[in-house]
């Protein structure tokens, strides 16, 4: 009798492993690695609850409300010319490092002594750097933030309180990036992942609670506190041990900040100052010239679209740290390998997605839906769209590149900053949401040849016809 039970379940247990094998098998086929499945959840979760966000918007805040929201996001955003990019350089070379380094059981740092020691003086170069930044980003852009606001119309919003505890709370979460940039380059990407899907979760939990119970423009001060509180829990409990090492002065060799690190760091600098003008000076723009209203259409609107580029950009961005190691260990034939898979996968990722959020756009318009009243109209979104697919594809170059310790990208950007920057001011001032949208579509298509360009002159400069691995 035993043994007839027993086949059922046998033959049960069998399909199950098959089809778990299938479905790592397809993982990997799709260069789904640990990091980039909890960064793909992570992602997801947040397309999941967007819309989730979006409705409690549109039901407790007012349209002018809506638009101070999401101009607090982009004016917050100039915090980048302090951050600098310099988190990412910062990964970059901890992996290099890394390469000669392990964990042990405990979580503590072993192997290579000079790799440990210039890992540690990494780590409190940054350190101090990222102190000083936060102390920036508290006065500087809360000043910044105060003039502009002041300058604009206010409808009536009460937002200052709300918007300088929303810097100090920033300015502290600033400080502790340096941790997160060590450990993915310490090869603690699938960790780290899962630290930023838990984060989501909160994060997003108490955005909803803070909409629905009235907090208005505290929402966001709010969503950071949760942060900075999971922050403080994950370190203490899974960390604790990797950084004790940079409590203490490196006993060997160290990293040249001047010789090694600035050389890479001012031209990673001036992409990222110009990254501003690509991606958040849009809903600014808007919000001055044509009030609060145009500006929260805008910044819905843009927030969809960014994370369609974001969930597509998980195939490349936890990459980074892997790719460090492959290319200090001169894998360059593997390496490639997997980024034009992981192109390949970005774009189905942002044709698919972009489709489907037109689409949704659209039909909301046709059936002069409310909703449809609190976003763009479908023309300045698809043209965002088609930037943003344009820019896309060739975002995993940028990871492929500047995991070499190199910028090749500076001019470009300057100039894209530039261009994008420049040419919404007018557009946007002019023909308002339709300007900005064509500014930035028609900026990507003109520079598109030449950020191409830009790949595939490197790649052949800094490989040659070397196929290692």
């Amino acid at each position: 009798m035993d043994n007839v039970t027993d086949k059922p379940t046998s033959y049960l247990m069998q399909i199950l492993s098959q089809t778990i094998l299938r479905g790592k098998e397809l993982l990997r086929r799709a260069q789904v690695t640990r990091a980039t499945f909890y960064g793909v959840m992570t992602v997801g979760w947040r397309l999941l609850t967007g819309p989730i966000t979006a409705i409690l918007i549109i039901a407790f805040f007012t349209p002018e409300l809506q638009g101070f929201y999401y101009t607090f996001i982009s004016v917050w955003a100039l915090q980048i010319f302090v951050e600098l990019g310099f988190s990412n350089i910062v990964t970059y070379f901890a992996g290099h490092e890394w390469a000669k380094l392990s964990l042990d059981q405990r979580g503590r740092i072993i192997g290579d002594a000079n790799a440990l020691s210039r890992l540690v003086s990494l780590g409190q170069s940054t350190f101090r750097w990222y102190l000083m930044g936060g102390m920036v980003v508290i006065f500087g852009v809360g000043a910044a933030g105060y003039l502009f606001f002041m300058h604009s119309p206010n409808a009536g919003v009460t937002w200052m309180a709300p918007w300088f505890a929303l810097c100090i709370l920033s300015g502290i979460n600033l400080m502790l990036l340096p941790v997160w940039s060590l450990l993915e380059g310490c090869n603690q990407v699938a960790q780290i992942y899962i630290f930023r899907m838990v984060g989501a979760i909160l994060s997003s939990s108490a955005v909803w609670a803070a909409i629905y119970l009235g907090a208005g423009l505290w929402t966001g001060s709010i969503s950071v506190a949760v942060l900075l509180c999971w922050s403080a829990i994950f370190l203490v409990w899974r960390y604790r041990h990797f950084f004790k090492p940079f409590f203490s002065s490196p006993s060997g060799l160290r990293v040249s900040w001047w010789g090694e690190i600035w050389q890479v760091q001012w031209r990673t600098a001036m992409s990222y100052l110009s990254g501003y003008f690509t991606s958040q000076v849009f809903t600014p723009v808007l919000f001055h010239f044509h009030g609060p209203i145009v500006a929260g259409q805008f910044g819905l609107t843009w927030s969809i679209v960014m994370a369609v580029a974001n969930f597509a950009g998980m195939w490349s961005g936890p990459r980074g740290p892997q790719f460090a190691v492959m290319i200090a260990r001169k894998e360059y034939k593997a390496i490639d390998q997997i980024l034009y898979r992981i192109i390949a996968v970005a774009l189905g990722v942002l044709l698919a997605g972009g489709l489907a959020i037109w689409l949704l756009v659209y039909g909301l318009n046709i059936l002069n839906h409310p909703f449809a009243a609190r976003l763009l109209p479908p023309l300045p979104m698809a043209l965002l769209l088609m930037g943003i697919v344009l820019g896309g594809v060739l975002q995993p170059t940028s990871v492929y590149l500047r995991a070499h310790k190199r910028e090749p990208y500076m001019v470009l950007s300057i100039v894209m900053g530039i261009m994008i920057g420049l040419s919404s001011l007018i557009l946007g001032r002019k023909f308002g949401a339709i300007g900005v949208a064509s500014a930035y579509l028609g900026s990507i298509i003109i520079l598109f040849p030449w950020n191409l360009a830009i790949f595939l002159n490197c790649r052949r400069k800094w490989h040659g016809n070397v196929e290692a691995g």
